[in-house]
């Protein structure tokens, strides 16, 4: 987001464009925050193995990756 953002806010592009940058930037954070509370809250109820907990970890880490997805979905179609 350091680097991204001032390009966003570089480019020559609408007011509408740049705030999809930004925002799609800010829906990666979101995403992020919200997986690393759900694993330390998992990894504080128990630390052994479980199938549950090691089911919601994955499906964090995937709602990070299609956030991570949009975003270079919209970095790439705006920018190219």
């Amino acid at each position: 987001m350091v680097i991204l953002i001032p390009i966003a806010c570089y480019v020559d592009i609408s007011l509408v464009e740049r705030l999809m940058l930004i925002m799609s930037l800010f829906i990666v954070l979101i995403t992020e925050l919200l997986n690393s509370a759900v694993e330390a809250l998992a990894d504080r109820v128990s630390s052994e193995i479980h199938v549950l907990i090691a089911k919601a970890k994955d499906i964090g880490s995937a709602a990070v990756f299609v956030s991570l997805i949009l975003a270079a979905i919209v970095w790439g179609s705006i920018l190219l």
